[in-house]
């Protein structure tokens, strides 16, 4: 059992994938809460630990990590009792690592781009190509379901529902059939429920009092 684990992170940003996991993986933690709206991500504190200013971030035992597909790869294999990740030899491995790394790589710098309104670069440059085969290329994968190892759920479902939720919501991803089944999927969990309504409350607070 991890002895010390501490978790960073806002409400309304990635971190909130990264609140679900911990969710479902029912792991100890301390939370540490910032307010991007007031710049807390900005200041020494937390730059200490992730020069980046960005949310999430971990410190396990003293160890630091950043980038939310990093964090989902260590906490998964950290709790292996929950099964949320394939083992080194089991087949599934090769899967689950191209997918998570597939979101990180290629569909958030191709979703940013088109959020605004950029081109790419040119094909030989660009870490995803383009945003449409991108966006197939997830489309066709899913549409082998209902997870993304087929019929096996694991951190991968919880990266990807949380994060095809929130481009989903704000518009800049098209919700097909293949995306809205496992945003529905993922969104029934009760580790999903039990972290957005945590966050709701956190966001609340930050908000401060009503006007008017």
């Amino acid at each position: 059992m991890p002895s010390d684990l501490v978790f960073y992170h806002a409400p309304n940003s990635r971190s909130g994938g990264v609140r679900v996991l911990l969710e479902e993986l029912r792991a100890p933690y301390r939370l540490e809460v910032l307010n991007l709206r007031v710049g807390e991500q900005r200041q020494p504190g937390f730059l200490a630990v992730n020069p980046m200013g960005k949310v999430p971030a971990i410190v396990h035992d003293g160890a630091v990590v950043t980038e939310q597909v990093a964090i989902f790869l260590f906490l998964a294999d950290l709790f292996p009792e929950a099964g949320l990740a394939p083992a080194v030899g089991d087949p599934l491995r090769a899967a689950y690592l191209r997918w998570l790394v597939f979101y990180g790589s290629c569909f958030e710098p191709a979703v940013v781009d088109r959020a605004m309104k950029r081109e790419p670069a040119p094909a030989s440059i660009s870490p995803y190509g383009d945003y449409e085969t991108t966006l197939a290329t997830l489309n066709a994968h899913l549409a082998e379901g209902p997870w993304m190892l087929g019929e096996r759920f694991s951190a991968a479902d919880l990266l990807w529902g949380t994060a095809l939720k929130w481009t989903v919501d704000f518009g800049v991803v098209e919700q097909t059939p293949e995306i809205a089944a496992l945003i529905r999927r993922v969104s029934d969990r009760p580790a999903f429920k039990a972290a957005a309504a945590a966050d709701a409350e956190l966001a609340a607070l930050q908000a401060g009092p009503s006007q008017g």
